[in-house]
Formats: C-alpha cells, sequence, structure tokens
C-alpha cells in the first residue's frame, strides 16, 4: 500500500504542477510541495478531485471569490485557502 501511495502522491504533484494556468500551477503546485506527503488517503482524494476542476473556477474558490461546489468545499480546499493567504501575506 505504501508504494501505491506514493506513486499517486507522484502524479498528483505532477498534475498540481501542470495544470495550464499559471496562477493555479503556483498555488497547488507549492502546496503539493509543502504537504502532499503528509496528506491521508482521504485528504488526497479531495485534492485528485480539486484538480479535475477547471482552473478559472479552482482558482475562484481558492481566492474565495466564489463559493466551492458543495462537494469540493472540503477540508483540503480550506487548507490550500489558508497556505495561499499564508505564503501572499510573507
Amino acid at each position: 500500500m505504501p508504494a501505491a501511495l506514493d506513486d499517486r502522491r507522484k502524479k498528483l504533484h505532477f498534475r498540481a504542477w501542470r495544470r495550464g494556468f499559471r496562477e493555479i500551477d503556483l498555488i497547488l503546485g507549492r502546496f503539493a510541495d509543502a504537504h502532499l506527503a503528509g496528506l491521508d488517503e482521504a485528504a488526497l482524494d479531495e485534492f485528485e478531485a480539486l484538480l479535475g476542476v477547471p482552473d478559472q473556477i479552482a482558482y475562484a474558490w481558492i481566492l474565495g471569490q466564489e463559493a466551492p461546489a458543495a462537494a469540493h468545499d472540503t477540508a483540503t480546499l480550506a487548507r490550500i485557502r489558508r497556505f495561499h493567504q499564508i505564503e501572499n501575506d510573507l
């Protein structure tokens, strides 16, 4: 199981950095760099689901410009929002 989780994390890390919209790449990629290794399977599921959302929508959710869809209003999204806010406050 650990090898499968490691492979999954590597794939998610790659996807987080290569979405095609630079601003969201920087947010999700940096989050992945900092936190992906510590996410449990449930959080990985939430992160992966967020990666499936179109860039502009996910970006608006992270910035708080739009309320996220109920299915994506997760602890992981809240964690990404806090991470982004802290990064911008530096």
